[in-house]
């Protein structure tokens, strides 16, 4: 079981390495990365490659450790009682199963997905050290014990909101996914528009990491926000030159609105065409 990307996910040598060894020790893949350059989609990926299902927990900031194993309904079970309903006799009735749970029940492998852990308190990670290293829990109400069939493969997502505690850190294989160079994003743009230009694309690069090195720009266009600009200008009422003829001394690029997704970096934008015009002019 190799993983080396898919046709519609571009992993560099050093991922497809990170994703593999990761298996291979078995321990959780834990991946960083700005937002936008394909984290989740890698363990979609992944699934999809190896062929296994997914099971997704998407973390919340009120999302707490026990809602992936289990939750225990003890208001309804009191409501039953209270009505005569048979359902009481059996207190797994009242046991709603989490993402864990089911990941650790599946009758085969699964890929299981944290997405995006540094949402939670911080002690959500380490209220998950003992069940993500042993791969079992128990189940204080039913009094069993919750063992894995077979050891996910599991990986967690972070976007450095807030630091992850060592404890939790020592358990994991880390990965940070570089922001893609120039050749790489040339075959992910590939992937997602197959018939696009090279011209077009050449266009759209150049304007694409000029503004991601623009000094004090608050939100870097990511991954995806370039092939959703790209799909804008591609679109049929769009003229197929759009970008040839773009005033240089414009910073901010046609359908910005896909790139720039704050106000201040607009402004920063225009402040620099300001003064790049007025250099042009003295």
């Amino acid at each position: 079981m190799q993983f080396k990307g898919t046709k519609s996910y571009i992993s560099t040598e050093d991922l497809s390495l990170a994703v593999n060894a990761s298996v291979n020790l078995e321990k959780p893949l834990l991946i960083k990365g700005e937002p936008g350059t394909g984290k989740t989609m890698l363990a979609r990926e992944i699934a999809s490659s190896l062929k296994v299902p997914l099971i997704e927990w998407n973390i919340k900031s009120t999302t707490k450790a026990q809602q992936g194993l289990y939750e225990y309904d003890a208001v309804t079970r009191l409501r039953d009682s209270q009505l005569g309903d048979e359902r009481v006799k059996d207190i797994s009735n009242y046991i709603d199963r989490g993402k864990l749970w089911e990941a650790f029940q599946s009758e085969e492998r699964v890929v299981l997905l944290i997405d995006e852990i540094d949402k939670a308190d911080i002690e959500f990670p380490n209220d998950l050290l003992q069940e993500l290293d042993r791969m079992e829990f128990y189940v204080y109400e039913t009094k069993e014990t919750i063992k894995a069939v077979h050891r996910p493969i599991v990986v967690i997502t972070s976007n450095n909101e807030k630091e992850l505690p060592d404890a939790f850190l020592r358990r994991c294989f880390f990965h940070y996914i570089s922001f893609p160079d120039r050749e790489t994003m040339k075959k992910i743009i590939k992937v997602h528009h197959p018939k696009i230009k090279e011209k077009l694309v050449k266009e759209a690069l150049d304007i694409f990491f000029d503004v991601r090195k623009v000094p004090g720009i608050k939100k870097k266009p990511s991954t995806s926000e370039l092939v959703d600009w790209l799909k804008l200008l591609m679109a049929d009422d769009l003229p197929d030159e759009i970008l040839k003829n773009r005033d240089p001394s414009k910073a901010i690029p046609p359908l910005y609105g896909a790139l720039i997704k704050n106000e201040q970096d607009v402004q920063l934008l225009e402040r620099l065409a300001f003064m790049t015009r007025r250099e042009s002019n003295n």
